[in-house]
């Protein structure tokens, strides 16, 4: 048999993937060891195993943290504008894609400009707007922004997917006496089933950690999402580090179950839909 040759570029690489690997894992291991701790083992030593598995640090993350009732309103509000932005993102992205309309240039352009925009330009104007409609203080009031900044990138995604598509399919559909609903249902949207992964895990981890406006927008404690009641173990004058790790472990593990679950679709679906065929 012969032995493959090992370069020294090869070997390079593969020092520098485990030094990333290291880097990105150090952090989560290290907060995960710090959560089963007591604030005086994280002070005097940091980084040393706990002497007991404090496992009463997640009971009382989850209760005092009102943790359960924040995730069902994170669940709530990503589930909903996740599935509203790729309803919605897809419909517009097949109509600039394959329908031909004079304004289609034109309507991209706008959305990729949407891209740019930074939720902090609209904060006060959003606030003062859903003030106005009674939708300040309401799991409403977080879906319909949630929705307006996943779309952009979206349909910049999307786009690219139906684009890809050869249009022989839709053509020999026409032919076969399909209207463009159902060019829309049966070809294209089974086709782009890649897309639809790739723009939904980042959708649903942008808006699962998304701050900003659910601490401003809501106030009632009982309609708060999880990441600003994570905010609540950092206090003025103290902060309990242990149950405040607790509780990230908890809120980043819907995270990591989604991501693993769809990882394999990211890199593939990103490239299908980047380079025009």
């Amino acid at each position: 048999m012969k032995k493959k040759k090992v370069s020294i570029a090869s070997i390079i690489i593969y020092i520098f993937l485990g030094l990333l690997v290291v880097v990105y894992l150090a952090p989560l291991l290290w907060m995960l060891l710090v959560s089963f701790k007591t604030n005086a083992e994280v002070m005097t030593s940091p980084f040393g195993l706990p002497e007991v598995m404090r496992w009463d640090n997640y009971s009382f993350a989850w209760t005092a943290g009102y943790l359960g009732k924040a995730t069902l309103n994170s669940a709530i509000v990503c589930v909903t504008a996740l599935a509203l932005s790729l309803l919605v993102g897809s419909m517009a992205s097949f109509a600039i894609a394959r329908m031909r309309w004079k304004l289609s240039k034109l309507v991209m352009t706008y959305f990729l400009i949407g891209m740019m925009v930074p939720v902090h330009c609209v904060l006060i104007p959003l606030f003062k707007t859903f003030s106005g409609w009674g939708l300040s203080n309401s799991l409403t009031g977080l879906i319909l922004p949630y929705i307006t900044f996943s779309l952009p990138m979206t349909i910049f995604i999307m786009t690219g997917f139906f684009e890809n598509m050869p249009v022989e399919l839709f053509e020999a559909a026409c032919i076969d006496g399909c209207n463009i609903y159902e060019v829309f249902l049966k070809i294209a949207l089974p086709l782009a089933r890649t897309g639809f992964f790739v723009t939904g895990l980042m959708s649903f981890v942008g808006n699962w950690n998304e701050l900003l406006l659910a601490m401003v927008f809501i106030s009632d404690d009982t309609k708060k999402t999880l990441p600003v009641s994570l905010s609540k173990f950092v206090g003025p004058y103290n902060t309990n580090y242990t149950q405040m790790f607790a509780a990230i472990i908890i809120a980043i593990i819907p995270t990591i179950i989604v991501y693993c679950c769809f990882s394999n679709k990211i890199v593939d679906g990103l490239t299908a839909g980047a380079v025009k065929g």
